[in-house]
């Protein structure tokens, strides 16, 4: 069942940190896709030093930008692993100058501030050597098409021994994590090189909660119906919602970790409207930032996290604790609704020419006000037939002096539960 702390979160932290970091450059995928070598890539274990990480630093940044949860990234494809793994020496305690568990502290650090502790593990790890020794039925190669060194094993050369020890490792690192730890949430990802049941997913999915009762899980693990608590849309928001709970993950520049050379950020306007449009669906926003080597966070995602959380706490009441609002047609934007049903909240990105409309809305609306600083809006309801139950037009005046520079937010509340029309309209035989 899935927690509702999850359900009701809204806004998470999601953090790309590691030895890329260095170099600027793409976690993993740097190496895999030949544009670094995989030794020189390592090579940056020398210059990651964590000589600035405040964990502490970056919960109050979290908290302050309305956030409920974060996700640190254990262990990316690279298998560098964040904190002092018993079955591996390819971790930042061990093979860097940091010298020092970076996991414990970020999660004492968030728990200090009632936040909920994610951590993101990846299944697949391109630097052990027994990971790439079986091949998926889902992805069959051959010695014309033999794969990805990292990944499969040439053709002919599958040692499913090995595989059994690369799960047994793989076991024990999630096992220290989750124990160690007593994370949440997990993250996963990297699950695509092999089948569900080469993973054996059914068994690590009793594993987890039996090392961590009551651990959220994403839904990065296979199956069908997907093993997971909930789904994880990536980088473009969905245009409708998935069913059931779900969060969308972003970058707040193009890069997922620190880049020096990726100047080009999303504005605090873009990012609180993929916020209202996500929260407005039902789903969770996992804000992505990358810190430096160091363990500081580039200005310019400090400044939008302060943003955000400055707009959220000028619309709390919008955001904490509230449902998906209205569907697809009934407004032209983004909503949610009081858990009671009996409040819609209106986000409004744009500056309307005259009003903005509500259609389909059975109900009466007993009062209208502008949240943040509570002035009544004029509203008026235009055509329909209630005798025939058709409902009018909700007009709701919004002056140009109303205007949130980023997002407006207007408040209705309604004389009952929401009521909404879904229908198609019909003649009216009597007026």
């Amino acid at each position: 069942m899935m927690r509702a702390w999850f359900r009701n979160a809204k806004l998470g932290i999601f953090l790309h940190w590691g030895i890329y970091a260095v170099n600027g450059i793409p976690e993993s995928w740097s190496f895999y896709r030949g544009q670094i070598s995989h030794v020189d890539y390592l090579k940056q274990c020398e210059g990651f030093t964590a000589a600035d990480y405040d964990p502490d630093a970056w919960a109050d940044l979290f908290e302050r930008a309305g956030a409920r949860y974060a996700v640190l990234t254990a262990k990316h494809h690279d298998g560098v692993a964040l904190w002092d793994t018993d079955v591996s020496d390819l971790s930042i305690p061990k093979r860097t100058p940091a010298g020092r568990d970076l996991i414990g502290p970020y999660c004492e650090a968030l728990r200090r501030r009632a936040l909920h502790v994610g951590i993101y593990f990846s299944h697949l790890d391109w630097s052990h050597p027994d990971y790439p020794t079986i091949r998926p039925t889902h992805r069959p190669v051959d010695e014309s098409n033999p794969g990805h060194r990292f990944s499969y094993p040439p053709a002919g050369q599958e040692d499913p021994a090995r595989w059994e020890r690369f799960l047994e490792f793989h076991r024990a690192q999630l096992r220290e994590l989750c124990e160690g730890y007593q994370p949440d949430l997990m993250w996963f990802d990297g699950n695509w090189e092999r089948d569900d049941e080469q993973w054996r997913f059914d068994e690590l999915t009793v594993q987890l909660q039996t090392w961590r009762p009551g651990l959220v899980v994403n839904g990065r693990m296979g199956g069908n119906p997907p093993y997971g608590d909930y789904q994880t849309p990536e980088q473009g928001i969905p245009i409708h919602p998935p069913r059931g709970p779900w969060e969308f993950c972003v970058t707040m520049n193009r890069s997922w970790g620190y880049q020096h050379q990726d100047s080009d950020y999303k504005s605090i306007r873009q990012i609180i409207r993929m916020f209202a449009e996500v929260i407005g669906m039902g789903g969770n926003l996992l804000l992505a930032v990358g810190p430096k080597e160091d363990g500081t966070l580039p200005p310019e995602q400090v400044e939008r996290l302060e943003a955000l959380g400055d707009w959220i706490g000028r619309h709390e009441e919008a955001v904490y604790p509230t449902g998906a609002g209205l569907p697809h047609g009934h407004y032209y934007g983004a909503s949610t609704l009081s858990l009671d049903r009996r409040t819609l909240y209106l986000f409004q990105f744009d500056r309307p020419q005259e009003s903005i409309a509500v259609k389909g809305l059975h109900n009466a609306a007993e009062r209208i006000t502008l949240l943040g600083d509570g002035r009544e809006l004029a509203h008026r309801k235009v055509g329909g037939a209630p005798w025939a139950n058709v409902p009018g037009v909700l007009w709701i005046d919004l002056p140009e002096a109303a205007l949130d520079p980023h997002c407006t937010v207007v408040k209705v509340e309604l004389d009952g539960p929401l009521n909404l029309y879904p229908g198609g309209g019909r003649a009216i035989e009597q007026n």
